[in-house]
């Protein structure tokens, strides 16, 4: 961009950023660059378009030069902006947690049919807390707990449950060692996923910016699943669910990580918009499970 004494109108300036992000390999660089001028000018779109011919003023030039220098770096906008949309609800994110992806609805969505009323919900893996959060909001009589090893992401997931009036039980540790003894009806999770020599193949909004660690799967990205499936039966009531988003083919060899646990029965899976199997779950009503 140039000079920050040229006058710079509101269109004017989204041309400029539009090529600029193209040309650093940006999708939807128009429909972001408005999104990026919207939060500095603090006006929605239809805003922007009656005020095409506003000058900047040098603060605002600067906040916006500031984002599009992130933005032309790769880095996530929903980091840049602070927040993502999820089932209906804006989350706040930092580059402590992943970004809410739609296709994580579908999970939600088919926890929301299996979780009884007053269901106790566990959570492994809350990160920035919205899956627990639209449960919370969908099944208002839940008790609901999250999980998570990060401490910063915690936070995150507190901050939200606070913007959205919810009450999630929010406990650091790695995947059942802070519930010890406790046992839930439902048990859900989003683990990472991706196998360990394609995380360098991720775009690098994805490789570069978010936390490694909530998407690193192992050689073959199902080391959480091998972990997680034998030892949840310890942690949940008779008849409860395991539910696990996935990553695209993997349903089948998760559906058979659960099939090997003979506990487990009515294993399901679950396709998302386009037609991808995102969810893979089962209920635990083996003999030799306690019946609570």
């Amino acid at each position: 961009m140039a000079s920050p004494h040229e006058t710079w109108t509101v269109l004017k300036v989204l041309t400029w950023t539009r090529e600029f992000l193209a040309q650093k390999g940006v999708e939807n660089a128009r429909l972001e660059s408005e999104w990026m001028l919207c939060a500095v000018l603090d006006l929605d779109r239809m805003g922007l378009y009656l005020n095409f011919d506003k000058p900047l003023t040098p603060k605002e030039l600067a906040d916006y030069r500031g984002m599009i220098a992130r933005r032309g770096r790769r880095e996530p906008i929903q980091y840049i902006l602070g927040s993502q949309e999820f089932m209906g609800l804006d989350f706040a994110v930092t580059p402590a947690v992943l970004i809410p992806r739609r296709d994580t609805e579908v999970l939600v969505n088919e926890a929301t049919k299996r979780a009884g009323t007053g269901s106790r919900v566990m959570e492994i893996g809350v990160g920035s807390g919205c899956i627990s959060i639209s449960l919370a909001k969908s099944l208002p009589d839940t008790v609901i707990t999250g999980v998570d090893i990060s401490e910063d992401a915690l936070a995150v997931a507190a901050e939200n449950s606070r913007t959205h009036g919810v009450n999630i039980n929010l406990l650091q540790g790695s995947l059942f060692e802070p519930v010890r003894g406790e046992r839930f009806n439902l048990i859900v999770s989003n683990p990472p996923y991706i196998p360990g020599d394609d995380l360098k193949t991720l775009q690098p909004e994805v490789q570069n910016y978010e936390p490694l660690g909530a998407l690193d799967g192992g050689k073959d990205g199902l080391d959480f699943y091998r972990m997680i499936i034998p030892a949840a039966p310890a942690h949940m009531l008779h008849e409860g669910w395991l539910i696990f988003e996935v990553g695209a083919g993997q349903a089948e060899q998760v559906k058979r990580i659960f099939s090997e646990e003979t506990v487990f029965s009515e294993i399901f899976t679950a396709k998302d918009d386009n037609a991808v199997d995102r969810v893979v779950g089962g209920r635990l009503t083996g003999s030799n499970c306690l019946h609570n």
